[in-house]
């Protein structure tokens, strides 16, 4: 957390599926205090969603469309990002009131994908996951194409620098990465 940080990063996720998830958010949000969002992902049912809650998640991300995490998240005031892919997916999510609506796994299908999803649903915001490259390039077509935000995971904590606990190299790539998306939303 601290190496994201200094980076400049914000928010992050911890999927619940990862091990001792509950125990990472509550980690993660004292280390980061008041400078760090920390959210729960791949919250499929109640019962994940009241794991992630009661270990102090900010924020939702599921990898589905499920009707009863999304309400259940707007009747508590919790913004939620459902997960969804096809036009009918995207729109049902956003429908239901997901704040934003995930996309994946986006790499996939690619920018030009949700650039053309967003000529029927110009409303609905998008952030695309799964294989979203942590180069400026690949984040200036994400953009360009009408994203709202980019989840980005392994391409940017990759498992190397875990393993090696090589924190200097995460904090220099979280650095590039922000500074990256911030030029290029100025841009556009």
């Amino acid at each position: 957390v601290g190496a994201t940080l200094a980076g400049g990063l914000r928010c992050i996720e911890v999927t619940m599926n990862s091990p001792s998830a509950v125990e990472a958010i509550g980690a993660a949000i004292e280390e980061g205090g008041d400078e760090l969002q920390v959210g729960a992902g791949t919250v499929c049912t109640i019962k994940d969603l009241e794991q992630a809650l009661g270990a102090g998640a900010s924020f939702i991300v599921t990898p589905i469309v499920s009707a009863e995490v999304i309400s259940s998240c707007r009747e508590r005031g919790v913004p939620v990002m459902a997960g969804a892919l096809t036009p009918t997916e995207i729109y049902q999510a956003w429908s239901l009131g997901a704040e934003m609506v995930k996309v994946f796994p986006a790499n996939h299908f690619g920018p030009g994908y949700l650039r053309d999803l967003s000529g029927p649903l110009p409303d609905i915001r998008l952030m695309p996951t799964g294989g979203v490259n942590a180069t400026c390039e690949s984040l200036e077509e994400w953009f360009t194409a009408g994203v709202s935000c980019v989840g980005i995971g392994s391409n940017l904590v990759t498992k190397d620098v875990v393993a090696n606990k090589d924190y200097a190299s995460l904090t220099k790539n979280v650095r590039q990465v922000v500074t990256w998306i911030e030029e290029i939303r100025s841009g556009l």
